[in-house]
């Protein structure tokens, strides 16, 4: 059933929050996470192989262990929206937004009338009818969240027009294909890249819209605190797996 959005309940609020990119398909590593005291999660469907399943199932694990859900879809296609959403998630991550038509798209896709043209179908979003439908209309109007990813060059030319969409809820980074957009495949930290994030974020605050960031070093996270960012995104499973395993070996070897 569809629960109260406690990370959009915390951006509110004012708190910083942490999140992790999860790439490892399966309802294990997701209660590992929320018990790990991590604020939310975005499973993503644009680069990872999970049939609709086990996608539930994830949603089921995340509502479990206290940690808000986020479906990173493959693009804005209402289709994409709708498969996410009615699974469970509590809001979607919309990948390479460049411009109002993208995001207004996302959003009518996100909500239901009169915020938005959202398909309708009842299950476990609605407790499988425990809650009538105008009520839970209304709710999920509420809680679902709408996150555009920036990364394109089309995206920060366009960011002031994208924040004038309403629905838009936060902004995230997305350094890699960032620097691919401006001809600098794979330099996440390149001087033109960090600028082009500055002025992201910049513009999130300028229009009062929550910017996750991505810090990839401490410095930066105490970079971004400074400039009062409260959403961070701080790496995926499969990486902080690999390093766990590669010290916890390293360890015994070094014995």
């Amino acid at each position: 059933m569809l629960q109260t959005n406690r990370l959009k309940q915390a951006l509110v609020n004012g708190k910083t929050i942490f999140g992790l990119l999860n790439s490892i398909p399966s309802p294990l590593i997701i209660e590992m996470i929320g018990y790990a005291g991590f604020d939310f999660v975005i499973l993503d469907m644009e680069h990872v192989c999970v049939n609709p399943e086990t996608l539930e199932n994830m949603v089921r694990a995340a509502e479990c262990a206290n940690i808000t859900p986020l479906i990173r879809v493959p693009n804005a296609a209402p289709e994409s929206i709708l498969r996410a959403l009615d699974c469970g998630a509590q809001g979607i991550v919309v990948p390479h937004v460049r411009n109002r038509d993208d995001a207004v798209q996302a959003v009518a896709a996100s909500r239901y009338y009169p915020l938005g043209n959202r398909g309708i179908s009842g299950g476990r979003t609605t407790g499988f009818g425990t809650i009538d439908l105008p009520t839970y209309f209304v709710r999920a109007n509420a809680e679902i969240m709408v996150v555009a990813m920036i990364e394109d060059k089309e995206g920060i030319d366009h960011l002031d027009a994208i924040l004038t969409v309403p629905g838009i809820d936060m902004i995230l980074e997305g350094a890699i294909d960032l620097s691919q957009s401006y001809g600098l495949p794979g330099q996440a930290q390149h001087p033109d890249i960090e600028a082009a994030i500055n002025k992201m974020a910049s513009i999130c605050s300028k229009h009062q819209i929550p910017f996750c960031a991505i810090p990839r070093a401490v410095s930066q996270l105490d970079f971004w605190k400074a400039r009062g960012v409260q959403a961070y995104l701080i790496g995926d499973d499969r990486g902080v797996s690999f390093r766990a395993l590669k010290t916890h070996l390293a360890s015994f070897k070094a014995c």
